[in-house]
C-alpha cells in the first residue's frame, strides 16, 4: 500500500447518522472553506439547523450531500447554481425510482 492510500485509509472517520456536525467539522471532513459551506447555504443546497453559522449544525446526510458537491464541482467543473440544480434533479429521481419501487413497478 503506497504512502498516499494509507493516508487517504487513515483520515476516514465513521458517523453516527445522528451525531449533529458543527460548520467547521463538517468543512474538515469534506477538506473544503468555510466560505464554500456558507455558499452552499446560501443557495439553498444544505439547510442546518441553526440560525446563524457559530450555531449550525449538520447531520450526516449534510456531509453526504455536501461531499457530491464537491465532486460535481472538482470533477465537471459546475458552478453553486448549477449544483444546486444538479442536486434537486437527483432528488426527484431517487423520489421517482422510490415510488416506482413502492408499486412494485421497478
Amino acid at each position: 500500500m503506497s504512502e498516499h492510500a494509507l493516508t487517504i485509509a487513515l483520515q476516514g472517520s465513521l458517523l453516527e447518522e445522528q451525531t449533529p456536525l458543527s460548520l467547521a467539522e463538517l468543512c474538515r471532513a469534506c477538506s473544503v472553506q468555510t466560505e464554500w459551506v456558507m455558499a452552499l447555504v446560501a443557495e439553498g443546497v444544505l439547510d442546518p439547523a441553526g440560525t446563524e453559522p457559530g450555531h449550525w449544525r449538520f447531520t450526516s446526510l449534510h456531509l453526504h450531500r455536501a461531499g457530491i458537491a464537491r465532486r460535481l464541482q472538482h470533477d465537471l467543473d459546475i458552478n453553486l447554481p448549477g449544483i444546486a440544480l444538479a442536486l434537486q434533479l437527483l432528488d426527484e429521481i431517487e423520489d421517482l425510482q422510490s415510488r416506482l419501487h413502492s408499486t412494485g413497478q421497478y
